[in-house]
């Protein structure tokens, strides 16, 4: 008895591996007999799968580049910034701009224990003139320090120095495209030249190291640097600091020299315990953080912009698939007058619709990979396409496959097998 048992199961077995074998043949016939439908029914299907996959290639391949870039600056960057928290994206007292002191850049300088550099900054644009040529840039009056806290490096030439600062000199340190467009060429010599930035005179003591432009298109080698006291008593004609930028002793220290300097600021502004800070600090890792986040939401934004047209090419295929179960009407009463279920016939139509999903989904990964590769070495876009996209792409369209293949494989299994035969 238990090996005729044994010999039945394995006969079942067989039996439905056949049958869904022949299913699988059925269905591919079906679908080449008409090609040119089928691949319409594909289309919104591959269009959807690569919108979606090079909008999340590019969002990722931003958000890494954003972080990238953030991290040259140095992880354990800690930034201060004058007035409190901005409420409704204005700050309505002009006076809560001018709370960074030269006092409280003496005391985070004199009593952090957690910092390690420390430099003021002023900003000013205007006209670099050398000779009969000029160009538009940034001057930032910083410390010695800044070199280090930014990971600048001078390519020729040195650094002013404290000295410097303390007399106010007129030196500075310019980047690679300011050399080459007052001098012709990023590696000409122009160390001790003497060119002008609105109309006050500075010689060139140093030239940076090029680092390109960002992430937001700005060229970070078309800057000036100058003594803090230059450009504030020379240039910018003012006492307070447009913002103060150190480096804690580490990335996993910041929150602590966060709240070290902010002891120091308080104090030295006279805030009452209860009173809010005039004052805002962010460190890099923060500022990394809320960039993740911001592309994080454009990308999901534009990922379920294109994922809609995965919606209306399920419909495509629901709409096809109806079609292809009235024009086979009779194919489908001959299979059930020989024997085959209800189950059968679904099972059929059902493995039509997710075969011509599945298959718009490999079309539409490979169309995807081609867009990113575009994005990137092409059009000069960072892109980056995560694995698990292609994955989840798949999982998605065997889903629209068998939920929007059901309507009519349903219809198919529910036919009356002589109505069926007669149908014309």
């Amino acid at each position: 008895m238990k090996e005729q048992r044994t010999k039945q199961v394995k006969q079942n077995i067989t039996t439905q591996e056949m049958s869904i074998t022949n299913l699988l043949k059925v269905a591919m016939t079906a679908i080449m007999s008409n090609k040119f439908r089928s691949f319409l029914s594909m289309l919104g299907i591959i269009i959807g799968v690569a919108a979606v996959i090079i909008m999340m290639a590019i969002g990722q391949g931003s958000k890494q580049s954003i972080r990238e870039d953030l991290s040259k600056m140095g992880t354990n960057l800690l930034t201060i910034r004058p007035g409190g928290e901005m409420r409704g994206g204005v700050r309505l007292d002009p006076s809560a701009m001018q709370t960074l002191k030269q006092a409280d850049y003496e005391s985070i300088l004199n009593e952090a224990t957690l910092i390690t550099h420390v430099s003021p900054e002023v900003t000013s644009g205007g006209q670099v003139i050398y000779g009969s040529k000029n160009t538009n840039s940034t001057m930032y009056g910083e410390s010695p320090d800044y070199m280090t806290i930014k990971l600048w490096d001078i390519k020729s030439g040195d650094c002013f120095t404290e000295e410097d600062v303390m007399k106010s000199a007129k030196v500075c340190v310019v980047g690679t495209t300011i050399v080459k467009e007052l001098f012709g060429s990023e590696d000409a010599d122009c160390v001790g030249k003497v060119i002008r930035f609105k109309s006050i005179p500075f010689r060139i003591v140093g030239v940076l190291k090029s680092k390109g432009y960002n992430n937001w298109g700005m060229d970070q080698d078309n800057v000036m640097i100058a003594p803090y006291t230059t450009v504030m008593k020379r240039i910018a004609a003012q006492t307070f600091f447009g913002s103060i930028v150190m480096s804690a002793l580490a990335e996993e220290l910041s929150d602590d020299a966060i709240e070290e300097v902010t002891q120091i600021l308080r104090r030295n502004h006279k805030l009452k315990d209860d009173a809010e800070d005039d004052f805002t600090i962010r460190s890099q890792a923060e500022w990394m953080e809320t960039m993740s986040t911001t592309m994080d939401t454009i990308t999901l934004i534009l990922v379920v912009a294109a994922a809609f047209s995965l919606l209306v090419a399920g419909i495509g295929i629901m709409n096809i698939m109806l079609v292809s179960v009235t024009e086979r009407t009779k194919e489908i009463g001959l299979r059930m007058s020989v024997g085959a279920r209800g189950i059968d016939i679904m099972s059929q139509f059902l493995i039509e619709s997710v075969m011509i999903s599945l298959t718009g989904a490999l079309l539409g990964v490979a169309l995807g990979y081609a867009g990113s590769w575009l994005a990137r070495d092409v059009l000069m876009m960072p892109s980056s396409v995560p694995f698990w996209s292609v994955g989840l792409s798949f999982c998605i369209c065997a889903f629209i496959g068998i939920f929007f293949g059901y309507v009519p494989a349903r219809k198919a299994a529910l036919m009356d097998p002589i109505e069926a035969i007669r149908y014309e």
